[in-house]
């Protein structure tokens, strides 16, 4: 939970599981409502970060300096969320089977496997960005 300087704008970060997604919200602390939700998915490249506006909030005024506040954490969320989706599209591919695979974390017992057989598939220049994708982790790690 990030609050802005005056106090009277709060952003919320949840991360939905059943959505494989970050939801970010803008909200207006004095009337307790949610002007803005940024839901950005973090599982799937085919799915695009999106936007949400409260339709029954009606006009409201939102100071730039808030806006551009909010949507600065909504930048930082889809860059570390998103990075290794940048990769190259053969690389996204082997990133995502794993991520769906071992749901984003893998034993230490069952990683010098896993890192074989991803060793067997992806140059070597690219072991460090893939396992760092996929786990969280190095190559080297024990």
């Amino acid at each position: 939970m990030f609050t802005h300087l005056g106090r009277d704008y709060m952003i919320t970060e949840v991360y939905s599981v059943p959505d494989e997604a970050w939801y970010l919200e803008l909200d207006l602390v004095r009337d307790h409502r949610t002007l803005v939700m940024a839901i950005v998915p973090d599982e799937d490249p085919a799915r695009e970060p999106t936007f949400s506006f409260d339709s029954r909030a009606g006009y409201l005024d939102i100071p730039y300096e808030v806006m551009r506040w909010f949507m600065d954490r909504v930048d930082a969320e889809v860059r570390t969320s998103r990075a290794w989706m940048r990769l190259r599209p053969e690389l996204v591919a082997v990133i995502h089977g794993l991520r769906r695979e071992h749901l984003g974390s893998i034993d230490d017992a069952d990683f010098p496997d896993v890192l074989a057989t991803v060793r067997a598939v992806v140059p070597a220049a690219d072991l460090a960005a893939v396992i760092e994708a996929a786990f969280g982790r190095r190559p080297n790690d024990r």
